[in-house]
């Protein structure tokens, strides 16, 4: 087969997805492939990319799910050290005995503070391994003039996040004649779409408006909670070391670990139907205008006392949540949840103490994680001026890093 030439099958969906993966391609400047997942997307690239076994240093302030899919994809987490007031990988920090055998870095750009990419690249390219960029919260923050996302041999968002289309990601390439054996690899993966899957995706926007008018978002929780859809009951899913010992001696692959990586959404790995994509599509056409939204709240929030000193000058980001550095963080979701302002991505404790030694390699300098994940509040930059009025009304504290945690 010719270079570039898709098989009919690799054709026909590149039909179906063409209208999202060009916008995201335009861009990005990088040939992108329409996922149904970010941690789908993610789990390709690892299995892409790595080898079985192999290690990958990635953030222990992080979503659990991503921690799982590395885990599927048959490969053994190294937590980074993190700055203390952007929870971004401290490249400095990372000991010589953690570069040496790594298969990959993995980087975060949590809440789209970007992880420092080329000097990540760099010393990736030394190294002979690939760097993959998780852009889930990223999709407009940008690194020295380029976009993240352009610096990774792979990259992946996410359409839950800046766009909201609660579904939807794709993996970006720098190599674009892998996309033709990805997409292959992909479909591969996909499980077939379900009409019941499709008909939930398609009024849920409409259930959650009516939800919201008429102040039922508790009730709501609590309902999704009885059926099984929403299963965390506190900020990280359960381990259950036992069940997951039991995965980690089997095959590597999403079927062992399913029960983990689905968590918060399952539909993950669905074939996404038409009225996902035309939702998609036309939710990401609109957005360079949400993106516009969130630098701006971005800008006010950062300007507090909860801002965080440590990132004046810093170029203002359109982050998809801003960090505030509260001392009595579990005070101010309060303050907030009194005023219907939910706290949500909240990652607390870090994976090194989530998962221990068992699961993970643990991280050479765990203060400065732990103390970011006990006092950052990620705030929802449109509702600015509404959070900036509670937490001055409550009395918030700023917390300041001590140098110890």
């Amino acid at each position: 087969m010719a270079l570039g030439e898709s098989c009919p099958a690799e054709f026909s969906a590149r039909t179906v997805y063409s209208g999202p993966e060009s916008l995201m391609r335009r861009r990005l400047g990088r040939e992108c492939l329409y996922v149904p997942s970010c941690r789908f997307g993610l789990y390709l690239a690892l299995r892409h990319w790595c080898p079985p076994g192999g290690r990958v240093l990635m953030s222990p302030v992080n979503d659990d799910v991503i921690f799982f899919v590395v885990l599927a994809a048959g490969l053994r987490p190294v937590q980074a050290p993190l700055r203390p007031y952007d929870g971004s990988i401290d490249l400095d920090r990372v000991p010589d005995s953690d570069w040496r055998g790594l298969s990959a870095v993995l980087t975060t750009n949590l809440y789209g503070n970007p992880d420092p990419a080329p000097e990540l690249r760099a010393r990736c390219d030394r190294l002979g391994i690939p760097l993959i960029e998780d852009a889930a919260h990223a999709i407009g923050s940008v690194v020295g003039g380029r976009p993240v996302g352009g610096f990774g041999d792979a990259s992946v968002f996410s359409l839950s996040k800046h766009v909201g289309a609660k579904t939807g990601g794709f993996l970006a390439v720098a190599d674009p004649a892998l996309r033709t054996e990805l997409a292959l690899a992909r479909d591969e993966l996909l499980q077939p779409s379900r009409l019941r899957a499709e008909l939930a995706y398609a009024v849920r926007p409409y259930a959650e408006a009516g939800v919201r008018g008429l102040r039922l978002v508790r009730a709501a929780r609590a309902a999704l909670r009885v059926l099984g859809q929403e299963e965390r009951e506190a900020i990280r899913m359960p381990l259950r070391a036992g069940d997951l010992k039991q995965a980690l001696a089997g095959e590597p692959g999403l079927s062992g670990f399913h029960s983990w990586v689905r968590v918060d959404m399952h539909d993950y790995r669905l074939r996404p139907g038409r009225t996902r994509l035309r939702r998609t599509e036309r939710l990401l056409s609109g957005l360079d205008a949400r993106l516009e939204a969130h630098r701006a709240g971005t800008r006010r929030l950062l300007d507090t006392v909860w801002g965080g000193g440590a990132r004046d000058g810093a170029e203002v980001q359109p982050l998809f949540r801003v960090p505030l550095l509260v001392e009595d963080r579990d005070a101010a979701v309060a303050a907030l949840a009194r005023r219907r302002i939910t706290t949500g991505y909240l990652y607390d404790p870090p994976l090194d103490t989530y998962a221990g030694e068992v699961f993970t390699d643990l991280s050479p300098h765990p203060a400065p994680a732990a103390w970011f994940a006990r006092h950052a509040l990620p705030a929802d930059p449109r509702r600015a001026d509404e959070i900036i009025r509670v937490l001055t009304a409550s009395g918030a504290r700023p917390a300041v890093w001590d140098g110890r945690g």
